[in-house]
């Protein structure tokens, strides 16, 4: 299987600390890769990377077959950042039917992506009203409006219940289905298990690139959060 994004000796830093320490990693296409860490472990700078606005010190990052950032990946990637990135003075739809025509598509792609996302029966309510849930949600909207090929999401089920949160990943599933590739980032150790993939990252170190079957087996536990300990302890001790 061809990869969408490729990672290679990727060196960041920022406030002259570094950030990422030489990481390499592959995201297969058509798939739901998980991004996973512990909160400050470099995952939004990796994403960041990814979708080309992160300054690097050294490395490579392909996108698509494209270097990231490059111009012509504009439509074809979607970015959910953390802090919700829409217009707080306008309405969810207003929200998606801009976004959508920012990518050339119509009104009903954009109610199409609101009803997608849990927001069908508060498409008429203003962002500014919404609870943190909602908004990062209308966000999530107007980052799948253009149908990109690539999605990359950083966090997009915090502040998000249990019903909700299963609804979202049932639909990052058909979307991966469909062709799809997506990257979603997680503090939560128990939504890995819902990846076809894990990039388990910790200090800026990529500790583990496998399936969560591969995983569980080279740990030997079927709890994925103890298996990522394992992996951890296991690196440490290597180290020193």
């Amino acid at each position: 299987m061809d990869d969408a994004v490729s990672v290679r000796d990727l060196v960041v830093e920022r406030g002259g600390r570094r950030v990422l320490h030489g990481i390499s990693c592959a995201v297969p296409r058509g798939t739901v890769t998980g991004l996973l860490g512990p909160s400050g472990s470099g995952k939004t700078t990796l994403m960041r990377a990814v979708v080309g606005v992160q300054s690097v010190r050294s490395g490579a990052v392909d996108v698509l077959g494209r270097p990231a950032g490059s111009a012509d990946l504009r439509r074809r990637v979607g970015y959910l950042t953390q802090a919700p990135s829409v217009y707080a003075d306008l309405t969810v739809r207003e929200n998606a039917r801009y976004f959508a025509v920012l990518h050339g598509r119509g009104r009903a792609e954009a109610d199409r992506a609101v009803a997608d996302v849990g927001l069908a029966t508060a498409a008429g309510q203003l962002v500014g009203t919404l609870s943190g849930g909602q908004r990062s949600r209308a966000s999530l909207a107007c980052a799948l409006v253009g149908d990109p090929e690539l999605v990359v999401l950083d966090e997009p089920t915090v502040g998000q219940d249990p019903v909700l949160r299963a609804d979202l990943w049932a639909r990052f599933h058909a979307m991966a289905a469909a062709g799809t590739t997506l990257l979603v980032s997680s503090h939560v150790m128990d939504e890995a298990a819902r990846c076809d993939r894990l990039l388990l990252i910790r200090e800026g170190r990529l500790v583990a690139d496998d399936t969560p079957a591969a995983v569980r087996a080279a740990t030997g536990v079927d709890d994925l959060e103890e298996a990522f300990l394992r992996l951890i302890r296991g690196s440490e001790e290597a180290d020193a």
